[in-house]
């Protein structure tokens, strides 16, 4: 072990490409910032054609080597394996998108007296119904077998639902903002709205897209609704919601800053387990939006109702808001929460947190955590 910081061997969905990848400003924040803490990091993903014709990332970034593996046959793969082994940390991510459940085994026989491997499930909440559903998945024989789960999310009920089903340890390492990153930025008229929704067209997400901003929209028909994301050109839509197709990561913060509120929606699993904010929530709040969310367990351990967001339980509820909404309300918001993320909800610590669970202590010795 090197008193330089850990190897960390990272096998994810792409860190250079956002397409249908809403981790990947997960991805980058955290490693980033694990880079920043003096930690190596490589990063395993497969080249997914269609992902890597929409790299939002064109140059892979500076704090991980990005190793890119062909999607035929498992030659690639192996060769992945093969070279991460040493490693002091091993992570395995969910949702990968080529030979999960493969993968999931065979990053197991990487374990060592000096190498553990981390599962890091980005989507505890349906991971947790999946199994619950099925006795013969293939993962429940897996889950002991890691040193620790990490989740990007659950609080106490996912941590103690992966607990039941065997695991060692189970640690939320919640989204965050980098502050470089996730910024106010100047208006721009593209996205000049009263309401705006961006998120991606996931079946789990539609049908509460739908009761929140459709029936908000439908309710307010003189105010100016926008919907952005992909896959939701051929969704039906009242006249008033403006689609602007796929919005680039860079653009992010400038429809953020532009929209007069910016809605936040969990997917169904998310909702009913609470405590399981996405990405988009933190770095709404950190480009100063007045942000309108969903009412889910745990939200107020990241910003305060009335203060630094405003909850919403249905469409009703976001349309009375958009309605009530002052100039100065918009404002105080905004700067709150931003207050808000940058002082407790930043990637550098999560980073902080990260080390911790893995036992690592800067220094000789770093590793403190017995693995195996």
């Amino acid at each position: 072990m090197s008193s330089h910081g850990l190897r960390i061997a990272f096998f994810g969905a792409s860190l250079v490409s956002a397409w249908w990848n809403g981790a990947a400003m997960y991805y980058r924040g955290l490693l980033k910032a694990l880079h920043a803490r003096g930690h190596r990091i490589t990063f395993y993903e497969p080249a997914l054609p269609e992902r890597q014709a929409r790299r939002d990332l064109p140059v892979a970034p500076d704090f991980a080597t990005v190793v890119m593996y062909s999607t035929e046959g498992t030659a690639g793969l192996e060769r992945c394996l093969e070279d991460a082994r040493g490693a002091d940390v091993v992570v395995k991510a969910s949702n990968v998108g080529l030979r999960d459940a493969w993968l999931d085994a065979r990053v197991l026989e990487l374990k060592s007296a000096t190498t553990q491997v981390v599962y890091w499930d980005l989507d505890a909440p349906v991971s947790l119904e999946r199994m619950a559903g099925n006795p013969e998945d293939p993962f429940l024989a897996l889950v002991p077998r890691y040193d620790r789960v990490f989740t990007q999310g659950g609080g106490d009920p996912v941590v103690l639902a992966y607990r039941d089903f065997g695991a060692r340890e189970c640690i939320p390492v919640y989204s965050a903002v980098d502050p470089e990153v996730h910024r106010p930025e100047s208006v721009d008229a593209r996205f000049d709205c009263d309401l705006a929704f961006l998120d991606d067209r996931w079946p789990d997400l539609e049908r509460r897209m739908e009761s929140f901003l459709m029936r908000a929209a439908d309710l307010l028909p003189d105010k100016r609704f926008l919907l952005a994301g992909e896959g939701w050109g051929e969704r039906a839509r009242p006249a008033n919601v403006r689609y602007v197709g796929p919005v680039a990561p860079r653009e992010h913060n400038a429809l953020r800053t532009s929209a007069r509120s910016v809605l936040d929606v969990s997917r169904d699993g998310m909702a009913r387990f609470g405590f399981s904010p996405a990405p988009r929530f933190f770095e709404a709040a950190a480009a100063g939006a007045c942000l309108i969310t969903d009412a889910w367990e745990g939200i107020e351990l990241f910003l305060e109702p009335g203060r630094e967001c405003l909850v919403a339980q249905d469409g009703l509820e976001v349309a009375e808001a958009v309605l009530c909404l002052t100039d100065d309300g918009v404002r105080q918001l905004g700067e709150a929460a931003r207050r808000r993320v940058l002082a407790e909800h930043t990637y550098a610590h999560r980073a902080l947190q990260v080390e911790q669970a893995l036992g690592y202590e800067p220094g000789p010795g770093a590793l403190k955590a017995s693995v195996g």
